[in-house]
């Protein structure tokens, strides 16, 4: 984990500079020219700070994608995050923007590239690599900014702090920015190696990562926000009256993003990656046995924690480390002084996308949709394995799919952690032979999952606010005490096989293959330990037609990477983010003292606001427009 050291480091040094236009850019002063071109070791340094640039995903306070879909609600509405599910962005105030960062980086990787293609310093197989990773590193950030803005300036060359104002250049069409940024993905793939067998080398580029990044670009392309979506960009041109999005919907790009992530997957394929399908990952190293039992829920829990061997699934990692206010502690059961904030909330729209044990919606499943899902039953033995027996739940707590018990704490049910021995944080509700805090959101309870132990005592912030807590990302092995907690560190996955998995079926739906869409989509469900679709919707007496698989595998997307920084992008892309963006969030009712009050759908009063069509793209500063004559900010900043 070297790299990730350095790269942090170069992070803190490399932003230092602030909010500048992109033409405004120097090389920082960690490393001139003359270093690198004297110094090997400086040139990999080098290399190592053209990575700082990249977003950090798990960051959560301040991450633009981890927490600000509909997926949770929290309880830190101060940070910078959550602006954006209020909608309180703009180009004057763009809270968090990526727009000159990127282009920071981009800047910095093409003055490397100059030195690298003149240097001796290099064996020449080290030399191309390095020039491979720097050309991957352009074409991502571009892939980043456009995915963010739509169309974007393309950045070709090293462009002088001193070019003339009339010779800056303006916004280029969206077609055209994807082209270039797929030819250079292609371009660095011929150079990359498959995979990095140096654990100290993980999350550096491949030619997978490459071939990954490009699927993703075209997939984005053909989707309905940026194929053909007159309705919003019809009018969208720049100064000189060129039309900046394509106004015409393209069938074809569906066949080009079906082709490309095709050839992703057989190429990461070839290079050894797969689903992740492991049950053996210890929970805990002195105990193999810890609940959850080895199984689907095991493995699910452990599917993004586990990197002991390289994780065969992911094939773009992010290496830098969680810290104490990312996904991990934010998450956890609430101890006090013990850094566990108890905060992450899956919302109760998230909670209805999971399926039920037999794969189908809850409302769609004829074994439960009569029953009122409210209903609070009592845990019995043979659901022991859900929720904790002898507990009070909602009847829609139990019979759900693995990955509902994998990611989800609820009313009865378990959050699995560990409760050091000298130091207990957690005193009531804590299973020793499971592991477990058995999870108890009502006031005067004190399990450390609700809000506190008395309406005297009611926490400011770090609480549920909808009474669930979110267990995705967070490793069991998590040591938790009145004291500090101590992080368990591992690699956070960009771009993982499921997701072209997934974002194949997508294609093949939209191009009439539903056979091929089906076959991939029930890869992913299979892992899951739920039926192929063919089963659970026959169950339903539903007729799987191309309009239907569409909703299958959005839905699919939406449980499988639940907090993995997709629903922000994905409801963007399928045009529903107006009608997912703009409701507020449901959960229990978590000022409540017992169960029949807890046990009730209670809107919860958070501002969540999203404007269409100009949220769906990101605002580029004012700061930028007002430098760059050429430049025009995306309809309605």
């Amino acid at each position: 984990m070297k790299i990730v050291n350095r790269i942090f480091a170069l992070l803190l040094l490399t932003l230092a500079c602030g909010a500048c236009s992109y033409l405004d850019v120097v090389p920082d002063g960690y490393t001139t020219e003359k270093d690198v071109s004297a110094d090997k070791y400086k040139l990999r340094d080098y290399l190592y700070s053209c990575y700082a640039y990249l977003p950090q995903s798990n960051a959560a306070s301040g991450s633009l994608d981890m927490m600000t879909g509909d997926e949770v609600v929290t309880a830190f509405e101060h940070e910078p995050f959550a602006s954006f599910p209020k909608g309180n962005y703009s180009a004057a105030n763009t809270v968090i923007s990526y727009w000159d960062t990127f282009f920071k980086g981009i800047r910095q990787c093409y003055m490397l590239k100059a030195e690298l293609e003149k240097t001796t310093l290099l064996d020449e197989d080290v030399r191309v690599d390095y020039i491979a990773q720097v050309k991957f590193l352009i074409a991502y950030y571009h892939y980043q900014l456009a995915r963010c803005y739509g169309p974007i300036i393309i950045i070709r060359e090293v462009i002088e702090p001193d070019t003339p104002v009339e010779d800056y250049i303006g916004r280029e069409p969206y077609d055209q920015c994807v082209q270039w940024i797929c030819d250079l993905l292609d371009e660095a793939a011929k150079d990359l190696p498959g995979r990095r067998s140096i654990k100290s080398q993980y999350g550096l580029a491949t030619s997978v990562a490459a071939k990954a990044v490009k699927a993703k670009m075209l997939l984005y392309a053909a989707s309905p926000l940026f194929n053909g979506n007159s309705k919003f960009y019809g009018n969208f041109k720049d100064k000189e009256g060129v039309q900046l999005m394509p106004t015409t919907y393209d069938p074809n790009k569906w066949v080009k993003a079906h082709d490309a992530i095709k050839e992703a997957i057989d190429l990461a394929k070839a290079n050894g990656h797969d689903l992740y399908r492991t049950d053996d990952y210890k929970i805990n190293q002195s105990d193999a046995n810890q609940y959850p039992a080895k199984g689907p829920v095991r493995l699910l829990r452990c599917s993004l924690i586990d990197w002991v061997d390289q994780n065969p699934e992911v094939l773009l990692a992010d290496t830098r480390d969680d810290n104490g206010y990312g996904v991990q502690k934010k998450s956890l059961p609430y101890a006090n002084n013990g850094n566990s904030w108890n905060g992450v909330c899956p919302t109760w729209a998230m909670l209805n996308r999971f399926y039920t044990k037999n794969g189908l919606p809850y409302d769609e499943d004829p074994a439960y949709k009569d029953l009122n899902k409210m209903d609070l039953v009592t845990v019995d033995k043979n659901h022991e394995d859900e929720a904790a027996p002898g507990q009070t739940t909602i009847r829609f707590n139990l019979d759900r799919e693995p990955r509902y018990y994998a990611w989800v704490a609820f009313q009865g049910g378990y959050y699995e952690v560990l409760n050091k021995p000298d130091d207990k944080a957690y005193t009531k509700g804590y299973l020793d032979d499971r592991k477990s805090v058995v999870c108890n959101f009502l006031i005067g309870e004190d399990t450390n999952c609700g809000r506190g132990t008395s309406k005297n005592a009611e926490r400011s912030n770090n609480y549920s606010p909808g009474g669930f807590l979110n267990k995705k990302g967070v490793d069991p092995n998590m040591t938790v005490s009145k004291g500090s907690t101590p992080i368990v560190q591992y690699p956070w996955p960009v771009i993982r096989l499921a997701d072209l998995y997934l974002a194949y079926a997508e294609t093949c739906v939209e191009t009439g293959d539903l056979i091929t869409a089906k076959e991939y989509v029930n890869y992913v469900r299979t892992r899951a330990g739920i039926p192929t679709v063919e089963t659970s919707w026959a169950m339903a007496g539903v007729e799987l037609t191309q309009g239907k698989l569409r909703d299958i595998v959005r839905q699919e997307r939406m449980v499988e990477f639940y907090l993995e920084n997709q629903n922000f992008w994905d409801m963007r892309r399928w045009l529903l983010a107006e009608k997912y963006f703009n409701v507020k969030t449901q959960g229990m009712d978590i000022e409540a003292t017992d169960i029949n009050t807890f046990s009730k759908v209670t809107t919860i009063e958070y501002e969540r606001k999203f404007q269409s069509p100009m949220n769906y793209l990101l605002p580029i500063p004012n700061a930028d427009i007002t430098k760059n004559p050429k430049l025009v900010n995306n309809p309605g900043y």
